[in-house]
């Protein structure tokens, strides 16, 4: 017996070379922040060559898409677009003529989806869900797919203490809004993905809610990003340091795509290849590459 997960109206997807049935997988997302003060490691890849290879390993341990990011969603300084395309620009060329994996640009700024769009990018991640109006006119005018995430703040700045009556309720009626945005916008649905951005305003409590409740926002239709890596939920539930949190991040993704998620943004690349191909097995999505125990 196959296990069920909520349908999708568009399961197969194009990204650039790579083609894609998520109705039987799960693609694993790479995550490479060429900042100074990122949210995981503090800026381990903001030089252009560590960030590249960071890229290129990446794709080479098989992971199937790897997203670059200039800005941090947390607040902070306000960090110009200028700043930010020299940032991530030079990455997208330089993953973009060495690999056929998918990119896609973290970004909330139209101008800068749009630039690295023509420098080789599938895919917009705008974690702030088109709070930029021109971003969605931005994406439609390219051939681009485009995540929209929830999240409450404008960009970079602070959101204390978020409150929600029914947190999947609210999330999934304010995709929904997004995404009837984005299509009025020209974009169409087969080149959308929604998250509903796990700690992005919001606390542990709801982190983990939104988490068991996952299917409420995949039975939406639309491929669904758990972006669940390393994050402050998950540390602060096993009481652990960043540097403690993948087996908890193994677990919330793999949570995630039992409940009908399809990508899982994640920075063990080679822990979440295996995770996500064991459970595709588990699913019957895949085939064993060898099936010889007891034969």
């Amino acid at each position: 017996m196959q296990i069920a997960m909520p349908p999708l109206t568009h399961p197969v997807r194009q990204l650039g070379s790579r083609r894609f049935d998520f109705d039987r997988q799960a693609a694993v997302m790479a995550i490479v922040n060429r900042t100074p003060d990122s949210f995981f490691d503090q800026g381990a890849t903001f030089a252009l060559e560590s960030a590249v290879g960071a890229a290129l390993a990446a794709a080479a341990g098989g992971a199937d898409w790897v997203d670059v990011g200039g800005v941090k969603f947390a607040p902070g300084p306000e960090v110009e677009a200028s700043v930010e395309l020299d940032r991530v620009l030079p990455v997208v060329e330089a993953v973009a003529a060495a690999s056929d994996v998918v990119i896609s640009v973290d970004t909330f700024r139209a101008e800068v989806a749009a630039a690295c769009i023509a420098a080789g990018a599938h895919v917009v991640n705008d974690t702030t869900g088109l709070r930029d109006p021109e971003m969605a006119s931005a994406v439609a005018a390219s051939g681009a797919s485009l995540i929209i995430t929830h999240s409450l703040a404008e960009p970079r700045q602070p959101y204390p203490s978020p409150r929600y009556d029914d947190i999947a309720t609210e999330v999934r009626a304010a995709l929904e809004e997004r995404v009837q945005r984005a299509v009025d916008a020209g974009i169409p649905e087969q080149r959308l993905f929604i998250d509903p951005g796990h700690d992005l305003n919001k606390n542990t409590v709801q982190s983990l809610e939104l988490t068991r409740r996952m299917d409420e926002i995949t039975r939406i239709g639309i491929p669904t990003l758990a972006a669940v890596s390393n994050k402050d939920f998950i540390g602060e539930t096993l009481g652990v340091a960043k540097s403690e949190r993948r087996e908890g991040s193994i677990v919330a993704a793999t949570v995630c795509v039992m409940l009908g998620a399809r990508v899982v943004r994640m920075h063990d690349v080679p822990a979440a290849v295996a995770s996500m191909r064991m459970l595709e097995g588990i699913l019957g999505f895949r085939e064993p590459v060898q099936a010889e125990h007891n034969v």
